[in-house]
């Protein structure tokens, strides 16, 4: 009696203490098989008075199944009491404190994907508690209409299925936050979307959408919209309602024009429209936070002036592959932009206003029949072709009778008395720094000033002022001012390029809130080992610099997106190391001295942006590193042993 007994309660507490179940298949990720421990049925008692805790989950190396298996029904009927009863003798019978009814919650995260099914049962209405639906790499045709009767469900993921519409049901869930239709066969989004008043991310792309909804404006609440591979013609007018929108990608679609109105989504941070067919762009009128624009292989002729006075926070302008014959001179007022790609254009002549840019850390300019400048200094690089703008720039102002009395400007206040990191007799001017501007501006920015040091007392004021951008671009400085560690915990973005920097202090690691790290064009070979722990931070740029290996602690970055590295030493690729940083989209490591590049690399697909010209390998060739990303990467997945 005593051994039926304590299997009845194994069988029980497997059953009433899981909140998360996992059913995840081989297919077709080849993700090893896992047999779930709660739902086997044991053979024997012997097998259920197992004491070993691995038995929960066991790992089975056999082969996957050839076909799809139903789902067991008790696992819709999870949450239910069980309805067998059986004698129990109570005075045998012991309770576990972690198996206790007080102890006991409902599954809330369910997880089948990879398993080949193609059927969900209706009876998936009984688990009321679902947050979470994980039901990606299947071979679903439909979904049951029950599924919009899980109120609670906030996230459900249907990617990479044969899906061509969802149940009407399903856009009546009240807390649904993030929707994952990609790598269907949906032609269109079913304008009831827009009853979804809670959604905050919706990927849609993959599939054979045309078009786009005018309801969807009403997604107040979207903070990503993703469409990428699609047939999209056109975007419906009220796309611009949707305020909270940060990041929209609609690249490779058949766009031809975007919205007049788009500066109106003021949140907008990223934008792509890669492989369009656009004509023209907005002026972006309104918008102040879009750092990257890319709209590269599209049919954009010019660039509008407006533009450039209306994004002061544009980091990053991608238009290669366009038909633009001329840049303008307002370009000058892009005062953050760090990477500006003009490739395969048709343009005659480079304004020298772009050297005042201090952020620009790479300028991409082949493919354009410029004669202005010769063919020797385009292929050195952007520090030559800055270079020879700023002296022509110069001569051009000696020509009108400019000349400079040594001033520089702190967030707009004119200020002449601090030099070399001094403040003439010691003290600070009446007017450095002016708390009004840092207040209002939250930067500190000090540029062209050939600065060896800065006073402490500098930092500390930007500390009391809120400050959290610090620009000390094209100075002289030899290492990051000791002054700066009053800010570590308010800093967010730091831009040391263009300096002596020789070494980098370990007090670096103390910046628990940056975001974005600009040392470029130094004198660094290395990085302190504290580097590693900057979690926070999503770009880094080290280009031109004396490293010969991108060092260890790069690879420690868990959250960086943008690795600029070029215009170095390094002399391999360590793919081991990307692998480890699982957000790293963009890897720039033009001019190097690489000389071979392995093929597995190609299967690292989160980068999507990858620049190699310039290093000594072979393969792959010139004429597919001119191809772009996706060309290197699928002739790299081509080459992998088999």
């Amino acid at each position: 009696m005593s051994d039926s007994i304590q299997s009845s309660n194994k069988i029980a507490s497997s059953r009433k203490k899981l909140t998360s179940f996992c059913m995840c298949g081989p297919y077709p990720r080849r993700r090893r098989y896992y047999q779930i421990r709660e739902f086997q049925m044991a053979s024997s008692a012997d097998e259920l008075e197992s004491e070993d805790p691995d038995d929960e989950l066991e790992l089975d190396d056999s082969e996957p199944p050839s076909r799809a298996e139903p789902l067991p029904e008790r696992l819709y009927d999870i949450n239910e009491a069980d309805t067998e009863s059986k004698a129990v003798n109570l005075e045998q019978l012991t309770i576990k404190e972690e198996d206790a009814w007080w102890n006991q919650v409902p599954l809330n995260n369910l997880d089948l994907s990879s398993n080949t099914l193609t059927h969900i049962s209706p009876k998936i209405e009984n688990l009321q508690s679902l947050t979470v639906l994980t039901l990606h790499d299947n071979a679903l045709v439909k979904l049951p209409p029950e599924i919009g009767k899980l109120e609670k469900l906030m996230r459900l993921n249907v990617s990479h299925n044969k899906l061509s519409q969802l149940p009407r049901e399903i856009y009546s869930l009240p807390e649904l936050r993030h929707l994952n239709i990609s790598y269907n066969g949906f032609t269109e989004i079913d304008p009831d979307i827009s009853d979804l008043h809670m959604l905050e991310f919706l990927d849609g792309g993959h599939n054979n959408i045309q078009t786009l909804p005018g309801g969807i404006g009403f997604l107040v609440r979207l903070t990503a919209l993703l469409l990428p591979y699609n047939h999209v013609k056109e975007l419906p007018p009220d796309l611009v309602n949707m305020r909270s929108l940060q990041k929209i990608d609609l690249m490779q679609n058949d766009l031809t024009s975007l919205p007049e109105d788009m500066g109106l989504l003021r949140k907008l941070e990223c934008l792509y429209l890669q492989h369009n067919d656009i004509l023209e762009l907005p002026d972006f009128e309104g918008n102040e936070t879009l750092s990257e624009l890319h709209a590269s292989n599209n049919f954009i002729k010019t660039i509008p002036k407006a533009m450039c006075s209306n994004l002061p926070h544009l980091k990053i302008l991608d238009l290669r592959d366009n038909k633009i014959t001329e840049l303008p001179d307002e370009l000058c007022l892009l005062r953050n932009l760090n990477r500006l790609d003009v490739s395969n254009n048709t343009i005659s002549v480079l304004p020298v206003t772009l050297s005042s840019l201090a952020h620009l850390i790479s300028l991409q300019v082949e493919g354009n029949p410029i004669k202005m400048i010769r063919r020797d200094i385009l292929q050195c690089g952007t520090t030559r072709i800055l270079k020879t703008l700023h002296e022509r720039a110069l001569a051009k102002s000696k020509e009108e009778g400019g000349g400079s009395d040594g001033a520089f400007s702190l967030g707009g206040i004119s200020v002449t008395r601090l030099r070399g990191g001094q403040a003439d007799d010691g003290d600070m001017p009446g007017n450095f720094p002016d708390r009004y501007k840092l207040r209002h501006t939250r930067t500190l920015a000090v540029n062209l000033e050939e600065l060896t040091e800065v006073p402490d007392q500098v930092f500390q004021i930007a500390k009391n002022e809120g400050v959290h951008v610090v620009d000390f671009a094209r100075n002289q400085l030899s290492t990051l001012p000791n002054g700066l560690q009053h800010m570590r915990n308010l800093v967010t973005e730091l831009v040391l390029s263009n300096n002596l920097i020789g070494y980098v202090p370990q007090f670096i690691s103390q910046f628990t809130r940056i975001t974005y790290l600009n040392l470029s064009n130094n004198l660094l070979s290395d990085l302190p080992k504290e580097f590693g722990v900057l979690n926070t931070l999503r770009e880094l740029s080290i280009a031109n610099n004396r490293f010969q290996f991108i060092p260890n602690c790069v690879y420690e970055l868990q959250g960086l997106e943008i690795l600029i590295a070029s215009e170095n030493h390094i002399k391999m690729l360590n793919v081991s190391g990307l692998q480890s940083m699982p957000r790293l989209s963009t890897l720039d490591l033009r001019n190097n001295d690489i000389d071979a590049v392995p093929p597995i690399l190609g299967n690292l697909t989160n980068i999507t942006h990858l620049e190699l010209v310039g290093n000594p390998f072979r393969q792959p060739r010139h004429q597919i590193l001119m191809k772009g990303t996706d060309a290197i990467m699928s002739y790299l997945r081509d080459r992998i042993p088999t």
